[in-house]
């Protein structure tokens, strides 16, 4: 076993795992953060995303190896990384909640929660990279790459309403 350094939520650790260990598994296992769900094991739900230097990534086939020296951030983490990017002080930070969580609040979005991490994770990725999405690039960001993000509970709908709400709390500021 290989002692291996990750920057997860901001925060640097070393952890002891086979390089091909899935990243999946380091997260859950050996840093007991629960945000990450497996769900399929093969790529193709997205309940185990998480962000890699910013950009999503399914953390169930993810070697561990590959996220050596890069930026992995856990649902967990979107609170510190949303006041990072607004410049807040950190007594402001750390009650507060990544707009987009407070949105699937809000919204009311989760009937069963199991796919929420991954969802939650791709609208942060999607609203970073367009502040104001349509209906129709919301549904294409969660079409898009390996596999479509699945709710097994149909809450598509909520998501949508919250993807929006998070984008105009985003645009405050809040």
């Amino acid at each position: 076993m290989a002692g291996i350094t990750l920057t997860v939520n901001g925060t640097r650790r070393e952890v002891q795992a086979p390089g091909d260990t899935p990243l999946l598994y380091v997260l859950r296992n050996d840093l007991e953060l629960s945000g990450p769900q497996f769900g399929c094991g093969l790529s193709q739900c997205g309940a185990c995303s998480v962000l890699v230097d910013g950009k999503e990534a399914r953390s169930c086939v993810l070697p561990v190896s590959r996220v050596a020296g890069k930026e992995v951030t856990t649902l967990e983490g979107l609170p510190a990384r949303w006041a990072g990017q607004q410049a807040l002080p950190a007594s402001e930070a750390d009650p507060a909640l990544h707009p987009v969580q407070q949105a699937w609040i809000d919204e009311q979005v989760p009937q069963c929660g199991f796919c929420q991490n991954g969802m939650m994770i791709k609208a942060t990725e999607l609203l970073d990279e367009v502040p104001a999405p349509t209906v129709a690039q919301i549904k294409d960001a969660f079409m898009s790459g390996a596999s479509p993000h699945l709710c097994r509970c149909g809450s598509y709908s909520a998501i949508l309403d919250a993807v929006q709400r998070a984008s105009i709390l985003m645009a405050k500021g809040r």
